[in-house]
């Protein structure tokens, strides 16, 4: 199997997505776990620049950085997997501590073929495989193959919109993963709905704990910001964090 993973902590793990150094330097500063580091959060997220790579190696707390070179489907094509190769590589020389992964066949099912070639290559890093799971046809069968490739988390909403209506495959999975692979919602997820998941066994946590702002109509006119950006808010982390906290005090 590819990949290494940190001790399994039961004790509760907050990681945050990021875009952007302010983001970065928010989530760190709200007491995030762990950073899962993107460009363009507003289409789910993309590989970040290998300048902002070097720049989150700095940080105190691991770092994850997102392998996906557009936006789209998760369906890549052999140049496109040439590219997240790079990218593979790039996270590894900038010193981060792990890759996020993803490749779907245009029926829906993980390429496994395409994720074996690039777990390979991530051999050494922590890897969690994204929501390209959430499009599967068979979530048993699936959740099965990421653990032979070595992955060592699932980002997941359980298949639906949120992870509020993906409550119940979320609990599913994590009884059927039993331990030898984490489960971790993302997806929806708000301070005041973490104690649920952490009754149902769930300890690793995702969320981008952002807030909307308000881009300049100037830039917007000149296509140089879009409408409905947001920014990561240390607040929002802290009170994320907080939960989870409170949670371990449950019976």
């Amino acid at each position: 199997m590819a990949g290494s993973e940190p001790e399994k902590n039961d004790g509760g793990l907050l990681e945050v997505c990021v875009d952007s150094v302010a983001g970065l330097e928010a989530a760190i500063a709200g007491g995030a776990d762990r950073i899962e580091l993107c460009a363009a959060l507003d289409c789910g997220g993309l590989t970040p620049t290998s300048g902002l790579m070097q720049r989150a190696a700095q940080a105190p707390i691991p770092v994850f950085a997102m392998i996906r070179p557009r936006a789209g489907s998760f369906v890549f094509s052999p140049d496109e997997v040439t590219v997240m190769v790079a990218d593979i590589q790039a996270a590894q020389q900038a010193g981060l501590a792990g890759v996020v992964l993803g490749a779907s066949r245009s029926d829906g099912c993980l390429d496994v073929e395409v994720l074996g070639h690039l777990t390979a290559v991530a051999s050494g890093l922590a890897m969690t495989l994204h929501r390209a799971f959430d499009l599967v046809p068979d979530f048993e069968v699936a959740l099965e193959q990421a653990i032979a490739l070595g992955f060592g988390r699932i980002l997941t909403s359980g298949g639906e919109q949120s992870v509020v209506t993906g409550f119940d495959r979320l609990k599913s999975l994590s009884k059927r993963a039993d331990g030898r692979i984490t489960i971790m919602p993302g997806g929806g997820l708000r301070p005041e709905r973490i104690a649920p998941f952490w009754q149902a066994g769930l300890r690793e946590f995702h969320a981008s704990c952002s807030v909307p702002i308000e881009a300049d109509p100037v830039l917007i006119d000149f296509g140089f910001a879009t409408v409905g950006q947001a920014r990561t808010d240390s607040d929002v982390v802290r009170r994320l964090a907080a939960a989870i906290e409170t949670c371990r005090t449950l019976p």
